[in-house]
C-alpha cells in the first residue's frame, strides 16, 4: 500500500472466532480492498476471538471493514460460540483510530457512517462507544458489553441501540463501533491454572480498582496453554509503559507464589513501546532509536512497507 499524503486511519476489528481457520481466511480475504493494508490477523482458540489490523484512507478502509463484518455475520453463530473473552457480537468490536494526517473527529465520523450502513444492510444493532459514544454511559466498552450476547435480548428490551434493529440479530448479536486512540493489547501468562490468582492480580493492576493509570485488565482461563492469563489493554501507554504493567503483574502474582510464564502483544504496538522496554530493562535511559542498525542505515524495507511514518510518529 502506498501511503502517500492521504489521511490514514487504523481499524482493529475483533471477531468472535478463533478456532476455524477457514473462517479466519475468509475474513481476511474479504478485507482485501485496494489502498488498504492488512497488517496482521491473529486468532486465539481459548478466547475464541480474532483481531485484524487494517490501515488505509477513510472510504476504502470502511469498505474493507464492512466486507469482513458481512462474512462474520454470515459465518459465526453466537448461539454455538464458547470462549473466555466477553462479546456481544460476531463482529464484536470495531474501533477506528486516527493514524496520520487524521483527526479524532474524522474517526468518529467513520464510526458513525459505518454503524448506519451496518444497521441498514446487515441488520445488526449498533452501539457506539469511546469517542464515538452518543451517551456518557457508553463511553466505556466494558459497559457496552455488559451481559454479553446471552443477556443482549433482555438488555435491549429496555435499552435501545444507537442505530439498527431494536432486537439482537439472532446469530450475530450486535456490534460495538467506536473511535479511540492507539492502545496496546498486552497479555501476561501466569505459571498456574488457578484462575482466582489471575483475578486477584487483574484487580490489583486494573486502573479502576486503584491500580495503574490507563490499564484495563481481565483474568482469562487459557486452557490450551495450561496457564491462566491476565489480559490487559494499556490505553495510556505513555503514562503506564509495558515494563511498568508487567512488573506490577509480576509483583502481585509473586504474593501468591506464582511466576510469570511468558507475555504476548495482540495486534500491533507503537515503536515507542519497544524503546520503553529497552530503557527499562537494559537500564539505558538515554537509548535512542538511531542506535538500532537498521534505523541508522535507513533500511529500505522498513521504509517501503508503510510502517515507518506511523512508528516514527509514535502513532
Amino acid at each position: 500500500m502506498s501511503i502517500g499524503g492521504h489521511s490514514l486511519f487504523e481499524c482493529v476489528p475483533n471477531f468472535s472466532e478463533g478456532r476455524r481457520p477457514e473462517i479466519l481466511d475468509a475474513l481476511r480475504k474479504a478485507a482485501e480492498v485496494p489502498e488498504v493494508a492488512i497488517l496482521g490477523m491473529e486468532g486465539d482458540p481459548d478466547h475464541n476471538r480474532a483481531v485484524m489490523t487494517l490501515v488505509g484512507p477513510a472510504e476504502p478502509l470502511s469498505e474493507a471493514v464492512f466486507r469482513a463484518m458481512r462474512i462474520a455475520v454470515e459465518s459465526i453463530d453466537l448461539n454455538q460460540h464458547r470462549g473466555t473473552h466477553p462479546r456481544i457480537g460476531a463482529a464484536d468490536v470495531i474501533p477506528f483510530v486516527p493514524w496520520r494526517n487524521a483527526t479524532m473527529d474524522e474517526a468518529v465520523g467513520l464510526a458513525h457512517a459505518l454503524g448506519r450502513r451496518v444497521g441498514d444492510e446487515l441488520g445488526l444493532p449498533v452501539f457506539f462507544y469511546g469517542y464515538a459514544a452518543l451517551s456518557p454511559a457508553r463511553i466505556n466498552l466494558f459497559e457496552v458489553r455488559r451481559g454479553e450476547f446471552e443477556g443482549l435480548a433482555m438488555r435491549m428490551s429496555r435499552e435501545a441501540p444507537d442505530f439498527g434493529p431494536t432486537a439482537p440479530h439472532p446469530t450475530a448479536g450486535a456490534a460495538a463501533i467506536g473511535a479511540r486512540n492507539v492502545l496496546i493489547a498486552f497479555n501476561v501468562y501466569l505459571h498456574t491454572q488457578n484462575l482466582t490468582v489471575a483475578r486477584r492480580v487483574a484487580r490489583a493492576v486494573r486502573g479502576t480498582s486503584g491500580g495503574l493509570v490507563g490499564v484495563k485488565a481481565l483474568a482469562m482461563d487459557t486452557k490450551s496453554r495450561g496457564w491462566v492469563q491476565v489480559s490487559m489493554n494499556l490505553i495510556d501507554y505513555r503514562t503506564t509503559s509495558l515494563p511498568q504493567a508487567l512488573e506490577m503483574v509480576r509483583r502481585e502474582a509473586a504474593r501468591y507464589g506464582v511466576a510469570v510464564a511468558e507475555t504476548e502483544v495482540v495486534g500491533l504496538m507503537p515503536y515507542v513501546a519497544l524503546e520503553d522496554a529497552v530503557r527499562y530493562y537494559l537500564q539505558m535511559p538515554g537509548f535512542e532509536r538511531r542506535r538500532v542498525l537498521e534505523t541508522a542505515m535507513g533500511d529500505a524495507d522498513h521504509h517501503s512497507n508503510g510502517h515507518a511514518g506511523g512508528w516514527d510518529d509514535g502513532i
